[in-house]
């Protein structure tokens, strides 16, 4: 299955429907390493950062307590979205919330100064589809504007949720993006899943110069 796959939405909807948001393998309690990399990317409390793959992630909360406003959230399962929802409360309407495919989502061009992907991009196995992805970069954050991306690292898992996942160190993730992204840090994260299990990721921030770089 790839991420373009008629059926991706219905496979989400049911990862979300089918087991509390705590127990997914990705959940984290805390944001911890994505919130201090974006505090560092975009210190300024009114730089808009969208959340790919939001969906039940912690990270917004997070977000929302440091004093961000301009916040985004995508995911494909809208299910995932109101758990989100209901668990700020109140604080929801400061955030805007798009339950769509990365790939085909419609998104304004240059209007974002942070774009944060935590374990969306390594299930895109297909080349066209990462580079479908990578071309949604480009349209959407503004030059000067920062890509936090988070995969699985070379010696991470090789399937999740039931589906191939594809793995990088940071100069594979840097490839993948091309010219016109400067690679400005990277870190190596050990996640600890709920059931216990130990998964290895790859954290890379770039800097996007100009969305006329040729890929």
């Amino acid at each position: 299955m790839t991420h373009t796959d008629p059926h991706v939405h219905e496979h989400w909807e049911h990862v979300y429907q089918s087991k509390a948001a705590d127990q997914v393998s990705w959940f984290q309690p805390e944001a911890r390493v994505s919130l201090e990399l974006i505090t560092q990317a975009a210190p300024d409390h009114a730089a808009a950062i969208i959340d790919v793959g939001g969906g039940a992630s912690t990270l917004v909360d997070g977000l929302l307590a440091a004093g961000y406003r301009a916040l985004m959230v995508l995911d494909v399962s809208e299910t995932a979205l109101s758990i989100t929802r209901r668990r700020i409360g109140e604080a929801a309407a400061h955030v805007t919330w798009l339950r769509a495919n990365v790939l085909d989502a419609s998104l304004p061009s240059a209007a974002f100064d942070l774009w944060h992907d935590r374990a969306v991009f390594h299930f895109l196995t297909a080349a066209g589809d990462r580079q479908r992805y990578v071309s949604q970069v480009r349209h959407a954050v503004r030059p000067g504007g920062h890509v936090l991306m988070a995969t699985f690292a070379e010696d991470g898992p090789t399937r999740c949720s039931g589906l191939d996942v594809a793995r990088y160190s940071a100069d594979e993730l840097h490839a993948q993006f091309g010219s016109g992204f400067e690679l400005v840090t990277s870190r190596r994260e050990v996640h600890r899943t709920p059931s216990g299990a130990e998964q290895a990721f790859t954290y890379c921030v770039f800097r996007f110069a100009s969305p006329a770089a040729a890929p």
